[in-house]
């Protein structure tokens, strides 16, 4: 079951990287539905949290294009993401007042 070696193969490694990246989407989507909960049933700001997930989203994006992992794709996807964080955040802001 452990491998008792040190050294991993390709298959070792691609599933380790494969277990952070699972991990890191379930703790991303758990702290923005933390936000959800906080801003909408107890009316309490939570951008400490929404930060930790910019910055570790940001983290990501900016080690992959230093090691020129990204493609435009990616780029394109980072941008409409951006995009339709900030028009949802607008339209929530406003229906608030």
């Amino acid at each position: 079951m452990f491998n008792k070696k040190g050294d991993k193969d390709e298959r070792e490694i691609s599933v380790e990287k494969s277990s952070y990246s699972l991990a890191y989407n379930i703790i991303t989507y758990a702290i923005l539905l933390d936000v959800i909960y906080r801003s909408f049933i107890l009316k309490q700001s939570s951008w400490d949290l929404v930060g930790i997930v910019i910055f570790g989203g940001l983290a990501a994006t900016l080690y992959q294009t230093r090691y020129k992992v990204a493609t435009r794709n990616t780029v394109t996807a980072i941008v409409v993401s951006i995009i339709s964080g900030i028009i949802i955040a607008a339209t929530l802001v406003f229906l608030n007042r």
